[in-house]
């Protein structure tokens, strides 16, 4: 699918505000768009003590929350609805209390149906923390509807 360069902005415009609003599980964990185009989204959090789990370290499910939002965001950005049906995460290094981490997701096939996502959580320092990739379905739904 095609858009104008016009209809583009105002589709990644409204993505990253309507998520930014409407996500209230990842608002709530400190999770907030940054970026989106049609090549990658971005979704930043800062590691607090709410995140922490019983080894003092971020909980995986606050990775996985941001790094889902990050999938949401690149997947939406059409403006179709696209929901999550199959994801991965693999933990590579743990991130602490007060680390800013930046989940970058890019687009591995933007197909009309199934789209595939990998993404990226990096700390403050670009060191790896975890990889997760995603699939999602495309309904026939628009996102306005």
């Amino acid at each position: 699918m095609q858009y104008s360069d016009m209809n583009y902005e105002i589709n990644t415009m409204n993505i990253q505000e309507l998520l930014n609003r409407t996500d209230r599980f990842a608002a709530n964990a400190g999770c907030k768009i940054t970026e989106v185009d049609a090549a990658h989204a971005v979704a930043e959090m800062r590691v607090t003590t709410s995140h922490l789990n019983g080894a003092n370290v971020c909980q995986g499910g606050a990775l996985f929350t941001l790094a889902d939002l990050a999938i949401a965001a690149l997947m939406n950005v059409q403006g179709q609805l696209t929901v999550g049906i199959n994801n991965s995460i693999m933990f590579v290094a743990s991130a602490k209390e007060g680390d800013l981490l930046r989940a970058e997701a890019v687009s591995v096939c933007d197909h009309h149906k199934i789209p595939a996502v990998e993404v990226r959580v990096t700390n403050q320092d670009g060191r790896l923390i975890c990889h997760v990739t995603g699939m999602g379905y495309r309904k026939s739904v628009s996102l306005s509807e």
